[in-house]
Order: C-alpha cells, then structure tokens, then sequence
C-alpha cells in the first residue's frame, strides 16, 4: 500500500500554515510514515477487535490461535466466524463481548456493510468510518488507525488519540492536556494534510521521551 498524497508537499504547506508545526517538523525530520499492506478489511478489523486492551503478546497468542482453529490456510473467513460456536470462540480466549464483536463483523461483512477492499480504496474517509463503526467493537480511533496506516489517507486527525493530545501540548506549550474539540479547532490550519501533522505530533511526544532518559 502506498501514501495517497506527497509528504514534501504535505510538509511544505503545514509548514507554511503554522510556525510550531514547522519548528516540530525540523526537529524530527523526515516523515517515514509507510502504509501497511491492506489485503482484506474483516481480517483487519477482526485482529483489531482481537487486540483492543491487550498486551501485544497476549493479543498476538489469542489470535494466533483463532487463526488455527478456524482458518485456512492462515487466513479467517467471515462464514468460519458465523459457523463457529461461542464456545468454541470463548475456548480461544476471546471475550463473550469480543465473541459478540466479531460475530457482528463477521455477519457485516457477509451482507456488505463491511466493504470489500476493492470497493474501501474508492469511498470517502466519512464514509468508511460510518460504515465501519456501525460494527460491534470498532470505534472512530480504529477506524482512523486503518485510514492512516493501512489506506494512507491524507487527512485523518485522531482527536482522541491520547499521544496525539500530548504531542500538541509539548509543541505548544500548554500546561495541560488540550482538549480534543481545541485539536479539531486548531487543526484546520493542517488541511488537507492532517495525517502528516498527527504523525509528527506523536514524534513529539518521542522527542520528550529522549529528552527525559537524558536527564
């Protein structure tokens, strides 16, 4: 999967719409944000699902092994999740809400709520996250990490996101954590690049982390 817009360009006019922003972006330097390959939605989300409120090692354990009870050949189809007793998901170590979430993916992807990835590449942002959230167990934050990082779409402002917040309070010099609507107010001067300006305020947030290790 490759980004769907140029990051110099993109760079180029944040830089010019906000001074904090462009002093950000020359202590960080290059943006190396790189898509990962999208090659189906509900195995997508049915990991995210998988992997809300988990440590990566016990997410990973979980999902290996529902890969291994009911896929083929590595990979999960929807009709195995609908065929698969509760149970037998519960046997796993999935959640009865995670059971319930992708059982719900699952029947949303078989009628078409869930689009195919054909069909995801061409709709609008608003769009995906309407349909997409409409599952069980998928929130906005998910829908916008897959927008950013598996579509790589230009415009994307996760307003929630808690290293996004912390990020504009270290390039901004507030005292407290902004609230979201303020990131959403502010975060108009980044159109349409607002991807870029979310990856470079979660690098401000490393570049703090650094600086405290030094001390």
């Amino acid at each position: 999967m490759t980004l769907a817009y140029q990051p110099a360009a993109a760079i180029a006019a944040i830089s010019a719409a906000d001074k904090k922003m462009a002093q950000l972006i020359r202590r960080v330097g290059d943006f190396t944000l790189e898509p990962s390959k999208l090659d189906d939605p509900f195995r997508s989300l049915l990991r995210a699902i998988v992997y809300q409120q988990l440590s990566g090692k016990a997410a990973a354990t979980i999902h290996g092994r529902a890969v291994d009870a009911f896929g083929t050949r590595g990979k999960i189809a929807p009709a195995s999740v609908i065929a698969a007793p509760d149970d037998a998901l519960r046997a796993v170590g999935l959640s009865r809400a995670k059971v319930a979430a992708v059982k719900d993916l699952a029947a949303k992807t078989i009628d078409g709520t869930v689009p195919t990835l054909a069909r995801l590449r061409k709709m609008e942002d608003h769009e995906i996250v309407t349909r997409l959230t409409s599952v069980r167990g998928i929130g906005v934050w998910s829908v916008e990490m897959l927008l950013m990082f598996r579509l790589g779409r230009p415009d994307v402002l996760p307003i929630s996101d808690l290293g996004v917040r912390k990020g504009f309070m270290l390039t901004y010099g507030r005292d407290e954590m902004p609230k979201p609507t303020d990131i959403l107010k502010h975060g108009e001067l980044w159109r349409p690049y607002r991807s870029v300006a979310s990856w470079y305020l979660w690098r401000a947030v490393d570049l703090s982390r650094r600086a405290d290790l030094k001390k």
